[in-house]
Formats: C-alpha cells, structure tokens, sequence
C-alpha cells in the first residue's frame, strides 16, 4: 500500500487575517477561513483529497523556529514567492537553493514567527 505520510499540518498563528494574507500572497492563491461553533482556522489551498493543513490561532500550539520543518509547494514560482516573503512581514533565512534531484527550496520565517521551507521541484 503505498499513501502520502503526511496527510495534514496546523501552523500556529497569532494574528489569523495577518496570516492569512501572508500565505495568500506567498502561495498565489486564496486561503480560506474557516469557523464553526467555538472553533476557527484559515485552509490552505489543496486538491481533492489531498495533504493539507490549516492556519490555527490556538493558545496551546504557538509560532517556533526550531519545530519540524513544513515545507509547502509553491510549483514554478520559487522567486515569486521568495519576494511575497519580503514584502507581506517575512523573512528569508536562506536563499533558494538546489536541493539535489528535488528541486530548489528557499527557508523563510512567516510573518507570525514560524520557520518554514518554500519548495519547487523546477528552477
């Protein structure tokens, strides 16, 4: 049986719409929030079924630099999105680079404090 791992990711916040517009710009394409009764986040862009995640303003799970590294897809558009970076309250701590037959990543801290990785399997 061969299945993705990884099937879902919650990346803490503290500012939810600040968020919200951060990975909106950084993945060119609307994230949506979400809420219901005593309860809300903002999903990330996916297809079907496919591996997600959410931004989650949560006391509980806090913004951190030295947790898991989550790296998301942005297919293409490596430089774009580095620049996204810069201009909605991130930082880039590494630039893109070549990561073997992988592609290219670039490592970015999130304008909510979060190091995360940036990944495009093309230049």
């Amino acid at each position: 049986m061969s299945r993705n791992i990884l099937c879902w990711t919650d990346i803490p916040v503290v500012d939810l719409n600040r968020a919200m517009a951060f990975y909106t710009a950084i993945l060119a394409e609307p994230v949506v929030k979400q809420s219901g009764e005593g309860w809300e986040f903002a999903l990330l862009p996916h297809a079907g079924d496919g591996a997600s995640g959410c931004l989650s303003a949560m006391e509980e799970n806090q913004p951190t630099q030295t947790g898991p590294l989550i790296y998301l897809s942005v297919e293409g558009r490596l430089d774009a999105a580095v620049t996204a970076v810069r201009e909605n309250g991130g930082q880039v701590l590494t630039e893109k680079h070549p990561i073997g037959p992988y592609g290219y990543r670039a490592v970015i801290v999130d304008s909510e404090g979060n190091r995360l990785a940036l990944h495009s399997p093309t230049d």
